[in-house]
């Protein structure tokens, strides 16, 4: 004999076969609550000075493309980075007024300089976005990168990344001392590629960099400038990465080699990653970007779309000059 149980508004059934089956119990339903007046809709006018439209959210989405946008991989919130150097001193005077070179220097006044390079930075890059940094020499771009990939620890604020961000170049990995072979097989390593995988990559990774197969055998302390950036560059990309960031290693490649590169930077937003490229040659930003970053002085100046931000940075490098 089951004991059964009834509980409030379900009536209890018999437990058969294992199982305890339940119904509920018609009730009577309550009165309809009184409803409050509707509120009366704003003017379509006064909607569309707020940016929310007549229609809701519609306006907004149309502005801002959901497609592309739907999941950020990297957030920086209110990042700074501050490091300390050392001044060599002011120029001594009295009895070490004598004295030459470093000696010509008073000691007592080569303290520890503290430089802002980075100065309360925050945005948010979203899958498939391709984001060009410009400004000046020392605006601090560079700093923002290394930060972001973790190499410099930041002084305040957070970044937070989906996936470890990769910095081109792997040159960390790479040795100079070893030949070009030895250096594709490190850097393959060093991005996460079995011993197997650089091997079945390695055919690819040299014809995208346009090396000739003669200088593979040579140490790499041989190569150009050119020639490393455009090896690391084709080691760096011949896998997928949820965040990758070039610093100026495109400016140094020919015109063939760039024009390869900007099609795998292309191919890499396809497939769904963000890259971060810093250059000073505005039409490769132009081609391979589709967001601008200004960075000034350690600032986020302006973020947007990239015929808005460099249409604004050059008529202020052209003020500047003009001053």
């Amino acid at each position: 004999m089951t004991e059964q149980t009834s509980f409030p508004g379900w009536a209890s059934t018999d437990y058969a076969n294992g199982q305890y089956q339940a119904a509920p119990v018609e009730q009577d339903a309550p009165p309809p609550e009184p409803q409050p007046p509707a509120a009366k809709k704003a003017p379509a006018k006064k909607a569309a000075k707020k940016g929310i439209g007549p229609s809701g959210l519609e306006k907004i989405k149309k502005r801002v493309p959901v497609g592309p946008r739907e999941r950020p991989t990297v957030i920086v919130d209110n990042l700074h980075v501050t490091y300390k150097v050392f001044a060599t001193g002011k120029a001594a005077s009295g009895k070490n007024a004598e004295k030459k070179g470093l000696l010509a220097r008073t000691p007592a006044l080569r303290r520890a300089r503290e430089v802002h390079a980075v100065r309360g930075i925050s945005f948010t890059a979203y899958e498939g976005d391709s984001i060009g940094m410009v400004g000046t020499n020392g605006s601090g771009k560079s700093t923002l990168l290394q930060a972001v990939a973790g190499l410099v620890p930041p002084a305040r604020g957070s970044v937070f990344s989906e996936e470890n961000p990769t910095l081109l170049g792997v040159g960390a990995a790479l040795m100079n001392e070893l030949s070009g072979e030895r250096n594709v097989i490190l850097g393959g390593l060093a991005l996460g590629m079995s011993l197997a995988e650089v091997r079945a990559k390695y055919d690819q990774i040299v014809e995208f960099s346009g090396l000739d197969p003669q200088f593979l055998d040579l140490p790499m302390r041989t190569y150009s400038q050119g020639m490393g950036a455009r090896l690391r560059f084709a080691i760096a990309s011949s896998v997928a990465h949820r965040v990758l960031m070039i610093d100026e290693a495109l400016s140094v490649g020919d015109r063939l080699f760039q024009q390869r590169s900007e099609a795998r930077i292309r191919q890499l937003r396809e497939e769904a990653g963000t890259v971060f490229l810093v250059s000073h040659a505005l039409p490769t930003i132009t081609k391979t970007c589709n967001r601008v970053l200004w960075i000034d002085k350690g600032r986020l100046v302006m973020d947007g779309g990239v015929d808005e931000v460099i249409s604004a940075y050059t008529q202020s490098e052209t003020e500047g000059d003009e001053e």
